[in-house]
């Protein structure tokens, strides 16, 4: 072990990973804040969980589930940072608050032709489904290998409302691993009783930067981090020892075209995120259609890319980002300046904002399923303003209302493609004048469920590594689930805990709900009704 007060740390990265290990390099290192510096590409910290005012509107590129039994490492995490308007009150304090208060009931979880509530409840499996749901869950993962999700399921299957709510739950494709839906199937199978009304989700006060990310990077400027944007990292130097020790020696930076380097001792330590979800996301209008890019411009994919040309263990990320088409999606945010349409979805769904949940239009082409949040769900939102995000998992199928794919509609064209599911087209000119929609195009959005290779994801801490580890949704936790705030924290808490050799820290463990008798009563019962 170091001294923790004298070692550095750099993290490559200001997304959930980088801040989470700061801050538990801090909490449980012993590290001095001034001696970490966390390096940013973009001008926003927090990654994936954004949230802001755009000029024209609010604005969302994701929603992310939260859960109570399954997020040990971020509640672990949250329960350290106290928010921004009362320090005595933690975060994790606030959303267990919160949620109290405005539990999830979802009464409309499925929605089908014509606005008809169906009948969530009925998951619609036949005994062939549940026999093929039972043998991906008990084949090993080296068995499964990079098998699609498709080849495991009859036709029958992908039909069910369980399928439908699934999927779009968690942003399944048919043509995803199906070692990642195994993963899902046993990480969260106590959501099988519950996930018509997805009564284990719990949501932030705020939306999750404003919520998480903020009180999370003030408490670290606080206690002395240095946060740097406009700073691209672009290589990593390492060094191999005579007894396979391998060390970072050097950081290769541009910033704004300037080059610099940061040179690490033995007694410094550089964590490392790989790739990103979010990479090339592209905002429209309610004029414009997001662009789709495929060129990489994003550095968090180029610097996984050069990394993984220098040892056969530091993951392939070809693997993931190879192939837009079956990654990518597009999410939308509406900035309301009127009540009438969340007055509506209310008498539909029987929902006031905030104790719904995802409301999956079962039959659209563009597989649509939105949220109506309750307000304010932006820090300032004024009283008069509301919002409501939403997502389509088939972007380049015809809309059933505009007659165009999702991937080459406006904001306005959106509106008239979700106003015709709810069944009030006859609002459209009223709420057009009113709402402000901005559509976000993401082409590697769910590029962490790739059909994969037990090789294609490096380990946090790789073979031999003395002082650097890899962060992110790109690498590899066992048993653990991707596209998961979880997976992120845990990931940066295997990293500080592993290189600091703090082996008296004990990382929460993994919960797995066939281990509580009732638990896995409840969701066998489930399955079979």
């Amino acid at each position: 072990m170091t001294d923790a007060q004298q070692s550095r740390a750099y993290l490559v990265g200001g997304g959930i990973a980088s801040l989470a290990a700061a801050a538990f390099l801090i909490r449980d290192g012993h590290f001095s804040g001034e001696n970490i510096r966390i390096l940013e590409e973009l001008p926003v910290a927090g990654g994936s969980m954004d949230g802001s005012g755009e000029p024209a509107g609010y604005v969302t590129r994701g929603g992310r589930m939260l859960e109570e039994e399954a997020y040990t490492c971020l509640w672990n995490l949250l329960e350290t940072i106290p928010t921004l308007t009362d320090e005595t009150v933690t975060v994790r304090e606030e959303i267990q608050t919160f949620n109290a208060k405005w539990p999830t009931d979802a009464k409309a979880r499925l929605i089908g032709k014509g606005a008809t509530i169906l009948d969530a409840a009925d998951y619609g499996l036949d005994a062939r489904d549940r026999l093929e749901l039972t043998r991906l869950l008990v084949l090993p993962e080296a068995v499964i290998g990079a098998r699609r999700i498709e080849d495991f399921f009859s036709p029958h299957f992908f039909e069910t409302n369980f399928w439908a709510m699934w999927r779009t739950t968690f942003a399944f494709q048919n043509w995803h691993s199906a070692i990642e839906l195994k993963r899902y199937f046993l990480r969260f199978m106590q959501e099988f009783p519950r996930m018509h009304t997805l009564a284990g989700v719990r949501r932030t006060r705020l939306n999750q930067y404003d919520s998480i990310i903020r009180p999370l990077r003030a408490w670290l400027e606080n206690l002395g981090v240095h946060i740097e944007h406009g700073v691209r990292v672009t290589d990593v130097d390492f060094i191999t020892e005579d007894d396979g020790t391998r060390r970072v020696r050097r950081l290769h930076l541009d910033r704004a075209g300037e080059g610099d380097t940061f040179e690490l001792t033995d007694e410094d330590y550089a964590f490392l995120t790989l790739g990103s979800m979010t990479a090339d996301a592209a905002y429209g209008s309610d004029d414009t259609v997001p662009e789709l890019y495929r060129s990489k411009q994003d550095g968090g994919w180029r610097l996984w890319e050069t990394i993984a040309s220098k040892a056969d263990d530091f993951g392939r990320p070809t693997a993931f980002n190879g192939n837009v088409d079956e990654a990518k999606w597009e999410s939308f945010t509406l900035t309301m300046r009127s009540p009438l349409l969340l007055h509506r979805i209310e008498e539909l769904s029987g929902n006031l904002p905030g104790t719904g949940a995802l409301m999956t239009f079962k039959d659209s082409n563009w597989l649509m399923s939105i949220v109506v949040p309750h307000p304010p769900h932006f820090d300032g939102q004024p009283e008069d303003v509301y919002t409501l995000w939403g997502y389509g998992l088939f972007v380049d199928k015809e809309g059933d209302f505009i007659g165009k794919p999702m991937a080459r509609a406006t904001g306005r064209e959106i509106l008239t493609e979700l106003l015709g599911h709810l069944g009030m087209s006859d609002l459209e000119d009223q709420l057009a004048a009113s709402t402000t929609v901005i559509p976000v195009m993401m082409p590697y959005i769910t590029s962490q469920f790739a059909p994969r290779t037990t090789h294609d994801r490096p380990q946090v801490i790789p073979r031999g590594a003395a002082n650097f580890a890899f962060l992110g949704q790109f690498t590899e936790i066992p048993e653990d689930v991707v596209f998961t705030v979880e997976y992120s924290v845990r990931g940066a808490m295997h990293a500080v805990y592993g290189l600091l050799g703090l082996n008296e820290r004990e990382i929460p463990g993994i919960y797995h709900a066939l281990a509580d008798p009732k638990t896995a009563f409840a969701a066998l019962k489930a399955a079979l009704s």
